[in-house]
């Protein structure tokens, strides 16, 4: 049976279209998705992200990346937890990512948020990745 990491597909595809300087990206729509962008857009990784179908009528995801001095504005993104290794994390035990300066997502019992968010309500997860 095969495993697929839809999460780790969302992030490469957000990783390679920054790299490829494409103002654009558009994928399969999934709440975990839509709740990574949101974070993403709050934290000004993004400028904006929508929802709408594609031809076939399946429903998409579409993230306006963001760029200052053509640089892009997210130089570095990862998968931390995997499908095959899952990773969690107390609230006192979450890593910071480059000593703060990185934003790191948890899916925890109250949804997904920021790390610093899980941090002060106390709550740990698991760690599903890092941006920076």
């Amino acid at each position: 049976m095969a495993v697929h990491d839809t999460i780790g597909d969302f992030l490469t595809i957000i990783r390679n279209a920054s790299m490829a300087r494409k103002e654009e990206c558009t994928t399969q729509l999934s709440k975990m998705r839509l709740s990574i962008a949101k974070i993403l857009k709050k934290e000004g990784f993004i400028l904006d992200y929508s929802e709408g179908e594609d031809s076939k009528g399946f429903k998409q995801i579409s993230l306006k990346l963001k760029y200052i001095n053509n640089t892009p504005a997210i130089t570095g993104i990862e998968r931390h937890s995997t499908p095959g290794r899952r990773l969690y994390y107390g609230a006192r035990e979450i890593p910071r990512v480059l000593g703060g300066l990185g934003l790191a997502i948890l899916t925890t019992s109250r949804g997904v948020m920021r790390a610093r968010d899980a941090r002060e309500q106390g709550v740990g997860g698991e760690l599903i990745c890092k941006v920076w």
